[in-house]
């Protein structure tokens, strides 16, 4: 008897092992099949927004954080070139260490921090060389993250997604690429996805849904790579799509020592992940805030003081370790432009916050889920209503487990949004895309809920398939919905943009811009032999005129902002200069509704 039990229990593990592998084999199809639809989208991608090549800048300008058109080389870099850089290794060390004395003994006084940069009256030429030293990488700059360092201490935002960026950019050398950057989203996104996934398991077993824990993550995992968050995410070369990855990360690790009572223990893991998060965007500080004390609440009110304290202790941790690792951010945070605003609009109070509210709650409605599956997702919710509304029997209060993890999952995001929608510079869907997998998560476990009520009442073949059918036509809804993506990052006729540029490579060009508008072009800088970026202003009053009227042929690349003033600047074009259209040299081109105009000498 003993034999045929033990024969049993084999044959129950071995089938046990088989399903399980078959379910891991479905998760990973799951993630695989997103990043498939993900990579599509990629490379798709033809153009950038002017802060995506900031990224690029920032991450491989070698010590010269900012282009600026009356001074090619940025203080630092020069200081560096001219003072630093020796004709080898010992030199450059010597000189390094000639520094340090130097600034440690003379401080404000010293040779480094009194060094001057080479500014001009009026806006120069800068070569193809030098573009692509601003947004690229060669062998004499790769892997130079005190370079970035140094870069994103006179931005706003912390370095560690500049330093990945660079270091994509120093393996995979030359131009700039779409997928260089949307690499590191891509692998932020199928972490985001695997988490979902664990997320959905254990969330499913919480709030009474055992049997269907394994699709609850799978279908979370596509319902958000399905999403056109997801798309914009991993489209768009900044930070976000890391910061969103340690927002879950960070969720993950809490409720997983909620659950196991482990907060007293190993908590190296959370501190990392808070450090990261800090180090990647300061909004990070908007989520872990909130979930923190939301933690710590729940700690205190169900008398875990131990694991209290100890939480509590490795959130300090994570500050000090992140502030002395970076002190810049406590400039970045009360001092800069950027933080300065921000917290003018956190003092601003409710003046022009439903108006805010209301536009990022339309972002996260269109961003999370499609059209369709809103739509789909009203018939589950009213079937399961109508049963619920003809049951008599006595509704059960939920488990205190229950009600904790409910907490953690929607306040934390809810905190995020409100404090995102009231600080946010732009109304954009970037500052809100970390609590995209949220919406998803919330809204897979919403949908299993309404699912469970109303499978409970079908019986036989009917029950077994009801649940995963109505979850196929959920993740096909989602994946129509994605083929009407607003094609936001794409900037799609780009390649046709830089195309003429390299068609053109022995022009010059003149870029007549409004602001700082010029960086949407820098790719195309590339290509042209040399670039001259001058405001509607400065083409009028410009002194130095005989760089341009030596020249026999020029490309005229106009922006959007200073297109009213077009047949103004091809008049000064040809009066001053002598320069006159081509005939056919002019092109519209869609991605940022620039104009361009080749022009050569008359006669």
């Amino acid at each position: 008897m003993r034999l045929l039990n033990k024969i049993v229990e084999g044959c129950r593990r071995k089938l046990g092992g088989i399903r399980s592998g078959k379910e891991k084999k479905y998760e990973t199809a799951a993630v695989l099949i997103c990043l498939a639809v993900l990579c599509l989208f990629v490379s798709m991608k033809q153009g950038y927004h002017m802060d995506e090549l900031l990224s690029f800048e920032l991450a491989n300008a070698e010590f010269n954080p900012w282009i600026v058109p009356t001074q090619p080389e940025g203080r630092l870099a020069r200081f560096v070139h001219n003072e630093i850089e020796g004709e080898n290794l010992a030199e450059t060390l010597d000189n390094l260490a000639e520094t340090v004395r130097d600034v440690l003994q003379n401080r404000g006084n010293s040779k480094l921090l009194s060094y001057k940069a080479q500014v001009y009256e009026e806006p120069v030429w800068i070569t193809r060389e030098q573009f692509a030293d601003y947004i690229q990488v060669d062998s004499d700059d790769a892997f130079n993250y005190l370079s970035v360092y140094f870069n994103v201490k006179d931005d706003n935002h912390p370095p560690l997604h500049f330093m990945l960026l660079h270091t994509v950019s120093s393996v995979f050398r030359g131009g700039v690429r779409a997928w260089k950057g949307c690499l590191i989203n891509l692998a932020a996104a199928a972490g985001v996805m695997i988490l979902l996934m664990k997320l959905g398991r254990r969330l499913a077993v919480c709030f009474g849904m055992e049997e269907h824990q394994r699709a609850v993550g799978i279908v979370c995992a596509l319902l958000y790579g399905m999403s056109a968050g997801a798309v914009a995410t991993v489209l768009l070369i900044r930070m976000y799509g890391i910061l969103t990855l340690w927002c879950v990360a960070y969720f993950y690790l809490v409720a997983d020592k909620w659950e196991s009572r482990q907060f007293h223990r190993r908590n190296f893991p959370l501190i990392l992940v808070t450090l990261l998060g800090f180090w990647t965007q300061y909004f990070f500080l908007f989520y872990c805030m909130c979930l923190a004390a939301v933690t710590a609440v729940l700690l205190l009110r169900r008398r875990r003081m131990r694991e209290l304290w100890c939480f509590v202790r490795s959130m300090v941790i994570s500050a000090v370790a992140g502030v002395l690792l970076f002190p810049f951010a406590v400039s970045d945070v009360f001092s800069s432009e950027r933080g300065v605003e921000a917290l003018g609009n956190l003092s601003a109070g409710f003046f022009g916050y439903g108006t805010r509210l209301w536009e990022f709650l339309k972002i996260l409605g269109s961003r999370t889920f499609s059209p369709l599956f809103w739509v789909f997702l009203l018939i589950p919710a009213v079937w399961a209503l109508r049963l619920r509304l003809g049951k008599k029997e006595r509704k059960e209060r939920p488990a205190p487990d229950t009600t904790a993890m409910v907490w953690l999952l929607v306040l934390p995001p809810a905190g995020y949004y409100l404090l995102a929608a009231r600080m946010s510079p732009y109304l954009v869907d970037r500052y809100v895309m970390p609590i995209f997998p949220f919406v998803s998560l919330t809204g897979t476990l919403a949908l299993f809920g309404l699912l469970s009520v109303i499978s409970r009442r079908l019986s036989g073949k009917r029950a077994r398939f009801f649940v995963p059918a109505a979850c196929a036509a959920a993740v096909i809804c989602q994946t129509v919905g994605l083929c009407m993506y607003d094609g936001s990052y794409l900037y799609r006729g780009y390649a046709l943009q830089e195309q003429v540029a390299e068609e053109n490579a022995d022009y010059c060009c003149i870029c007549i811009y409004d602001g700082v508008g010029y960086y949407e072009n820098l790719p195309e800088f590339t290509h042209y032999k040399s670039t001259l970026l001058l405001t509607c202003e400065q083409l009028a009053a410009r002194q130095d005129r005989e760089s341009i009227g030596e020249l026999d042929k020029v490309a005229v690349l106009v922006k959007p902002g200073c297109q009213k003033d077009l047949q103004q600047i091809l008049d000064i074009m040809n009066r001053q200069y002598g320069f006159a259209a081509d005939s056919g040299g002019r092109y519209d081109f869609d991605a940022h509704k620039d104009v361009l105009i080749l022009m050569r000498k008359d006669g």
